[in-house]
């Protein structure tokens, strides 16, 4: 038994050295890539606070339905969540009284889950509604997957 095992071990790291040849496409080697007669200036994305405020409390989230799913404690409430008031977005004219009112509406919901923890998944999902709301006038695009935060 032990010479197969051996045998099979020296097959695995033997077939495991096959030499790769890398082939190269020569028409690119050498060119650079010339933005300036192309008339495109390329650029870093950069995430404003408000973006990386909005993946933080996507990701908070996410754990605290796991919590409430699972009816374990689900702390405190975060503070930086109190942020969204305050923090720079790509538009500022965005910042306006709809958003405002949603921003209002999301954190008290939010409050209510560790205020209220008999009934977090009602606050937990009137929160997700908050957001659902907001970016269905703001910014639609990660709508399917804010719509993933909500607990059945």
């Amino acid at each position: 038994m032990k010479n197969i095992v051996i045998i099979g071990i020296a097959f695995l790291v033997f077939s495991c050295q096959k030499e790769v040849k890398k082939e190269v496409d020569t028409t690119v080697v050498g060119k650079k890539c010339d933005t300036a007669s192309s008339g495109k200036k390329l650029e870093m994305y950069e995430m404003t606070e408000m973006a990386l405020l909005m993946e933080q409390m996507y990701v908070d989230n996410k754990r605290l339905k796991e919590r409430i799913i699972k009816g374990e404690s689900i702390g405190t409430f975060p503070e930086h969540f109190l942020k969204i008031h305050s923090a720079k977005m790509t538009d500022e004219s965005e910042n306006d009284d709809f958003f405002k009112e949603q921003a209002k509406k999301y954190i008290i919901a939010q409050q209510l889950i560790y205020e209220d923890p008999k009934n977090a998944k009602e606050h937990f999902n009137n929160g997700v509604d908050a957001c659902v709301k907001c970016h269905e006038q703001k910014c639609g695009g990660p709508i399917p997957r804010i719509k993933k935060l909500y607990i059945k």
